[in-house]
């Protein structure tokens, strides 16, 4: 890609340099990349650029025909030629140097594709999963048989998918997003909402939570994405009708003063009930069940403010632009930051006369639109995204934890160091992620630390004791003791620090460890002063009154598992950030 005449548009700045990193990271790199930038940014322009700069032949993909017609026609507004392949269009146009196409379409018709293309952008790519078999990974492949340095390029507002967490690995900014293989590579540029609200390129939202009534789902159970079940859903809507007549008449209330409201309902059955509360003659309901047809024509209604109200059901969250909307109504719970900004997108876009937009949230969803996604569904209803700086590396990571009154972070969930380390110089390594660990297994065998997960250790290679299976071990012998701790106590007897371990229905175990003695100093701090404060400031301790002076930051094991002596109880394992079948101490 080089630059062979000037643009007949004017990019914004942060446009530019999207564009700038993307020819800067493929003149050094093959590796597929992705641009994260909020909805509203215009990412039509940004593409049409980039295949204004491409000497070679480029194709550009998307899942819907609305989008594929959006960014070819910007494209062509610039004077230039592009075609379109889309079944949904009637148009199958393979010829041209750029060709905008629909993912469907493509894969229906690879023999078409066997011409040497350079490069391959795929629009609303949160939408690529892992999967080898996926319609856009039969292209790539394909595509990639006649051009083994093809360039991979996804355009994004939100990277992230609830099934599968982050859909790249490594951040520009020098962090690891995952440790396992995703669809893409690298992120390259991100540009966050805020920005572009604060820079007036977005309308502001604004967040009321004055609500007359609001769900509860916090009784629902969640599965490991943070979503809940749609038959539990409705179950939950069907007691609460009044619930949602008393939020519907506030919507209309609200609505006097605004021009178009969208409605993001919880499921199907629970779209059809709202709708039945809104004014007939001005109100669209869309499903992923409703015809493409009539959906096609519902929206434009919509666009064309003959309707005031569109009730839909996760169909509308991406690709839809109507920017004269001003009232965004949630009524549907989500865990995802990502989800939560593209419900929030529809309404952001700037219109004449347009001076915010209205975002009531009925679902007590309490998502902070300008927080990062932390990528692991939320450990429980009150925790917040808290930055815990790695003791190894100094990187700021984002984990999901909480605070107290002061803002200091009293707990987190993370595992690993998310930092990236630069590579050696010389060497053509790619950068490492750190390996500290805020919470670890050792293994028995090497003194390696591991993933809480890990069956195998990952430095020696040997299996590692699964904590489920010491426990139910423990559990069958008549001489063994097992206690769920609940806390811990300490106290000094000379050089030694006696530690007593509280089970949750009143059993005690203790222990102690001479600090005059180096092997036992060494064993507490390996065990307790490397977990100290969470992970978050390891420390080694040379005397045991040091201890007790920090002892509200001093981890408690999860499970203690003792042995019988002759006439006491003998400590031998101290399980630590245990997860797996066995209930822990104060769990319901």
């Amino acid at each position: 890609m080089s630059r062979h005449f000037e643009a007949p548009f004017k990019l914004r700045p942060y446009q530019q340099e999207a564009v700038d990193a993307t020819l800067n990271h493929f003149r050094k790199s093959d590796d597929s990349a992705v641009i994260v930038l909020p909805t509203g940014a215009g990412k039509s322009l940004v593409i049409a650029e980039l295949a204004r700069l491409a000497r070679r032949k480029i194709l550009v993909l998307t899942h819907v025909k609305e989008l594929v017609e959006q960014n070819h026609a910007k494209y062509e507004s610039y004077g230039l030629a592009g075609g379109i392949f889309s079944a949904g269009l009637k148009r199958k146009e393979s010829h041209h140097q750029v060709t905008f196409a629909s993912v469907q379409s493509v894969a229906a018709n690879l023999d078409q594709f066997r011409d040497e293309y350079s490069l391959v952008i795929i629009d609303e790519c949160h939408r690529v999963s892992g999967e080898e078999t996926s319609q856009y990974q039969q292209i790539i492949e394909l595509l990639k048989q006649q051009n083994d340095s093809l360039k991979v390029l996804g355009l994004t507002a939100t990277p992230y998918r609830l099934a599968m967490g982050w859909i790249y690995r490594y951040h520009c900014r020098g962090f690891v997003r995952s440790e396992e293989d995703k669809p893409f590579q690298h992120c390259i540029y991100e540009l966050p909402l805020s920005y572009m609200i604060n820079r007036g390129y977005l309308t502001r939202p604004e967040l009321v939570n004055a609500a007359v009534a609001q769900y509860d789902f916090s009784s629902l159970a969640q599965n490991r994405f943070g979503e809940y079940a749609e038959k539990d859903v409705n179950q939950l809507l069907s007691k609460h009708k009044r619930v949602t007549r008393a939020i519907i008449d506030q919507v209309v209330e609200l609505a006097t003063e605004r021009q178009g409201v969208m409605v993001f309902a919880a499921t199907v059955e629970h779209a059809r009930e709202i709708t039945s509360y809104l004014p007939e003659n001005q109100t669209a309901l869309v499903t992923g069940a409703t015809d493409q047809k009539d959906r096609d024509l519902l929206i434009q209604r919509f666009k064309q403010r003959q309707l005031k109200y569109l009730v839909n059901v996760s169909v509308l969250t991406t690709g839809f632009d109507a920017p004269h909307v001003d009232l965004i109504a949630i009524l549907r719970p989500t865990q995802s930051v990502s989800l939560y900004q593209q419900m929030v997108g529809r309404g952001l876009r700037l219109d004449d006369g347009k001076k915010d937009c209205l975002v009531m949230d009925y679902a007590g969803n309490h998502v902070n639109l300008h927080h990062p996604e932390v990528g692991e569904p939320k450990p429980n209803p009150d925790s917040e995204p808290v930055q815990v700086f790695c003791p190894g590396c100094g990187f700021a990571n984002i984990f999901w934890g909480k605070t107290d009154s002061e803002g200091r972070v009293i707990e987190h969930y993370g595992r690993r160091c998310q930092g990236l380390l630069e590579p050696v110089e010389g060497e053509r390594a790619r950068a490492l992620q750190c390996d500290y660990r805020f919470r670890f297994k050792e293994c028995p065998h090497c003194g390696g630390e591991n993933d809480i997960a890990a069956r195998n250790c990952g430095h020696c290679h040997k299996a590692i004791i699964d904590p489920d299976d010491q426990l139910r071990d423990a559990l069958k012998l008549k001489d063994a003791m097992v206690i769920r701790c609940a806390g811990i106590t300490l106290g000094l007897g000379g050089s030694k620090l006696k530690m007593t371990y509280h089970g949750e229905d009143g059993e005690e175990l203790g222990e102690s460890f001479d600090f005059s003695k180096p092997a036992q100093r060494h064993v507490f701090n390996k065990l307790f002063g490397r977990r100290f404060a969470n992970g978050q400031a390891p420390k080694t301790f040379g005397k045991a009154e040091e201890v007790l002076e920090l002892q509200a930051l001093l981890p408690a094991p999860d499970f203690v598992i003792a042995r019988k002596q002759k006439h006491y109880w003998q400590v031998q394992e101290r399980i630590f950030d245990y997860r797996g079948q066995y209930r822990k101490a104060n769990e319901v």
